[in-house]
């Protein structure tokens, strides 16, 4: 029986041509040779399994190949070459760092390198996982890293660069591998796999590929995994089952699901999944990925950044069509909370199942609608939509005593707004505020009035008399109560502007009570076209103080009569 030997060692790379997804590495490394330039060290560096082993052993095989080829690649029939492939050539060492990582490991390491090769022209030492040497080991390899005899080149290779010494680091040329593309990896498997005489599909071989992550390596493996299953027909369906991956139908369906509004499916379709052995975090992060992907699809120009063979590509582009990207947008990033909040949550599954009812419930609301009541919805939305709020332009007085005989001819309410400098409120709040579906008390307070002309001593009372209503919320109503109103009017709509203190109480305002109050509002006035619109006042004068303890209420007197502060003195009080 012939001794089988497994795909990631029997095609292992033996030249750069063959090198799988690394072309930036393999150019500079034989330009380096055809120049003449070599350094005595290199450091290779990136994930496992994207050929740092094989780049230095080609690398190492071509410098000290008789007769290379034009373009630098190793003849493999010299005696250096023949040598290196039959594993009996005293020019090219390798040692495994992690069980060599030991001063005295180095120190005979050291003494290797003062001995000339014997074919070639160069010694190459391969130090594999590098980062597993100790302190002291580095230590002692630091000085015959830096000068090396010239006949000696290192080359190390690690995962991790983050543990290597910055002093290690800078005495080699770094090269930094990439993750192999899922491209790349499913062109190799696809010639493997015509060489081996294996019939299998572009989806298999995607799966393979994708469970990879990068890994070419990997990917060889799973692929020997699935042949030793499946046999030399392998089957699509075979290929998830062997390798545990959730198949794309899964979530294909799921989709169909949310836009349907169908809860039952969604959830059975859930528990199917959790009862095939998936792990449910894996389950949603592959949800979010599919949003993703479709998303994608729905942007020609970046289909491209789908690593799927073209009938999913097509197949996703199909059910992205169906829905707004509005709605994608929405459901990725509940699926992406949903991840986030997963660890931390008492009752996982609970969370899982709410995020799938709320995408269900969500698309009934954005594409769950015939093309006409999405029409008419527009249509709505634009002929409620009103025109930004214009500030009323105050007009600068130029001296005190006109403000005061301003102050004295108007209502002290009334006049306290102008002398202050408003924040305008943004044009998307109103158009938000007014376009959204109003709440349905809102909309049987508003159902019997009409537009009209009102003023603002009409309002006045109004405001009053609707603060009433709201004495139980004692926070609303202190800031109903003590704040400035105005009135503006603009083509027809009149807008009550009302000043709360920051930010945080306009935001909260606007969300909680602001359709509520329009409605008071326009009941009370008896006219369908008033508005309310929130702004934050900040003052252009002196600020006011706020005196809270009684020492500075003591204080604030004093200053501000004459009679306190005799009365003080001849108490002898000594306020503080």
């Amino acid at each position: 029986m012939e001794q089988y030997i497994v795909s990631a060692r029997k095609y292992r790379p033996d030249s750069f041509e063959s090198l799988i997804g690394q072309d930036n590495i393999a150019k500079t490394l034989k330009n380096s040779i055809l120049r003449g330039q070599l350094a005595h060290a290199y450091l290779f560096c990136g994930p496992r399994g994207v050929g740092k082993t094989s780049t230095a052993r080609i690398f190492a095989k071509t410098i000290n190949c008789m007769s290379p080829t034009g373009d630098m690649e190793p003849c493999g029939h010299c005696e250096s070459c023949v040598s290196f492939d039959e594993g009996r050539s005293y020019c090219i060492h390798e040692l495994d760092a992690a069980s060599n990582n030991g001063v005295e490991d180095i120190k005979q390491l050291m003494d290797k390198v003062r001995i000339p090769p014997q074919i070639g022209k160069y010694s190459v030492y391969i130090i594999d996982e590098v980062h597993m040497l100790s302190q002291a080991a580095f230590n002692a390899f630091l000085k015959t890293l830096e000068e090396p005899p010239a006949h000696a080149i290192f080359i190390l290779a690690t995962t991790e660069k983050h543990k290597i010494l910055p002093t290690i680091l800078s005495r080699c040329q770094t090269y930094d591998f990439n993750r192999i593309s899922v491209e790349d990896i499913v062109r190799n498997l696809r010639s493997i796999a015509s060489k081996e005489g294996v019939v299998i599909s572009d989806e298999s071989l995607h799966v393979i590929a994708a469970k990879a992550d990068g890994a070419m390596r990997d990917a060889l493996t799973l692929f020997d995994q699935t042949v030793a299953f499946c046999g030399r027909d392998v089957a699509y369906e075979d290929v998830i089952s062997n390798l545990n991956v959730l198949d794309y139908d899964y979530y294909f369906r799921l989709v169909d699901y949310f836009k349907a509004s169908d809860h039952s499916s969604a959830l059975l379709l859930f528990d199917e999944v959790l009862s095939k052995g998936f792990n449910a975090l894996y389950f949603v992060s592959g949800l979010s990925h599919h949003l993703r992907d479709l998303i994608v699809s729905k942007c020609g120009a970046a289909s491209s950044l789908i690593e799927l063979p073209d009938s999913l590509k097509a197949r996703y582009k199909e059910q992205a069509d169906g829905l707004a990207m509005q709605y994608l947008y929405s459901a990725l990033e509940t699926t992406v909370k949903c991840e986030t909040a997963y660890r931390s949550s008492v009752n996982q599954r609970l969370l899982i199942e709410f995020t799938l009812m709320k995408l269900s419930g969500m698309s009934s609301l954005v594409s769950g609608m015939s093309s006409q009541d999405a029409a008419g919805l527009r249509q709505g939305v634009q002929a409620r939509q009103v025109p930004p709020v214009q500030s009323a332009r105050v007009p600068e007085q130029p001296a005190r005593a006109a403000e005061q005989q301003a102050a004295v001819s108007k209502p002290a309410v009334e006049q306290a707004a102008p002398v202050r400098k408003k924040t305008g409120i943004s044009i998307s709040s109103v158009i938000d505020a007014v376009s959204a579906t109003p709440s349905p008390a809102a909309s049987d307070e508003s159902a019997n009035v009409s537009g009209r002309k009102i003023s603002f001593e009409e309002v006045q009372p109004v405001w009053k008399e609707m603060a009433e209503d709201y004495k139980s919320r004692k926070n609303l109503y202190s800031a109903i109560v003590s704040a400035k109103t105005a009135l503006d009017e603009k083509d027809g709509r009149y807008y009550v502007r009302f000043f709360v203190a920051n930010e945080a109480q306009k935001e909260w305002i606007r969300s909680k009570v602001q359709k509520e109050l329009e409605a008071k509002l326009r009941k009370g006035l008896g006219a369908a076209n008033v508005f309310l619109a929130i702004e934050v006042e900040q003052e252009t004068g002196e600020r006011q103080e706020h005196h809270y303890m009684p020492s500075e209420k003591a204080k604030y007197m004093m200053e501000k009569s004459e009679e306190v502060r005799n009365l003080c003195a001849d108490l002898g009080l000594d306020l503080k």
